[in-house]
């Protein structure tokens, strides 16, 4: 649950007021990785500030530390500082100005995403204990192990186009995956920017990693995927989660219609989903 920047200790307050030269405080409207999430500016310019006081939180805050500080300065906010006190973790964040991209069909953002899932492709996870696939998405299968990092939520929410280039934002659901991992969990982001199945798999089937993987493997995800999302709408009022369920849905049924026939007549691989709940 997001907290009020209000209700920081002192002792924070101060630290961060600090660092940035000053304290005009400016809340996230969206997310809630973090118990607190918020842009400082100060005579040094604009931070984004994350704090986290409870044990998940701070868990989660200390491997987004840790993954960010890996990734390349090109796709992911600088590390500018962290430090704890009062019981809680802070992190600045390189502030990120400019809109959420636009993954409609078309648009010249997918140029910079299709760069930067080019790059991101040959990049290792760190060394660090990272999500592997079941604890990221819920289920699983061998092809979609692998050493590389993947962000797996490549929402236009986390993607800001700066003018540096883009930025992808909040790694804490960061995984270690196949590379073409990244590309399927994109693919429901995608048809709800407004492309058709079809064509989302059009432009994912340009990056090398998604015409290597075996059809019936994407198979396997898209039907899971869409399986997960339908439960969890069924237990949620959630827009967000309806959305996701829709635009998995989709890509699944596309995938049973079509699928096959680039499986050379193979029948889609299915998964069995454990006890253990998926995350998101």
């Amino acid at each position: 649950m997001r907290i009020d920047w209000a209700a920081l200790p002192k002792a924070v307050t101060e630290q961060v007021a600090h660092r940035v030269g000053g304290s005009d405080v400016t809340p996230a409207s969206a997310g809630d990785h973090a118990e607190v999430a918020a842009t400082v500016a100060g005579a040094r310019g604009k931070v984004f500030v994350k704090a986290a006081r409870s044990d998940l939180a701070v868990r989660s805050l200390r491997y987004e530390l840790r993954v960010s500080e890996a990734v390349s300065r090109s796709h992911s906010p600088a590390v500018e500082w962290h430090f704890e006190a009062a019981g809680w973790l802070v992190a600045g964040f390189e502030h990120c100005e400019g809109p959420h991209a636009d993954l409609s069909p078309g648009s010249s953002d997918l140029r910079l995403l299709a760069a930067a899932l080019d790059d991101l492709g040959s990049t290792p996870a760190p060394d660090v204990r990272p999500f592997m696939p079941y604890e990221r998405f819920g289920f699983a299968k061998p092809a979609m192990d692998g050493d590389t990092l993947v962000h797996t939520d490549l929402t236009a929410a986390n993607l800001i186009v700066t003018r540096h280039g883009l930025r992808i934002v909040d790694w804490a659901m960061a995984a270690k995956a196949a590379p073409w991992v990244e590309l399927a969990a994109l693919t429901a982001w995608l048809i709800g920017a407004g492309h058709t199945p079809e064509q989302a798999e059009q432009w994912l089937a340009q990056r090398t990693a998604w015409e290597a993987t075996d059809p019936a493997t994407l198979t396997f995800f898209a039907t899971s995927n869409a399986e997960k999302w339908a439960r969890k709408a069924q237990h949620s009022t959630a827009t967000w989660t309806h959305d996701l369920a829709n635009w998995t849905g989709q890509w699944a049924a596309y995938r049973l219609r079509f699928g096959s026939a680039r499986c050379l007549g193979t029948s889609p691989i299915r998964g069995t989903s454990r006890s253990i709940p998926p995350t998101t």
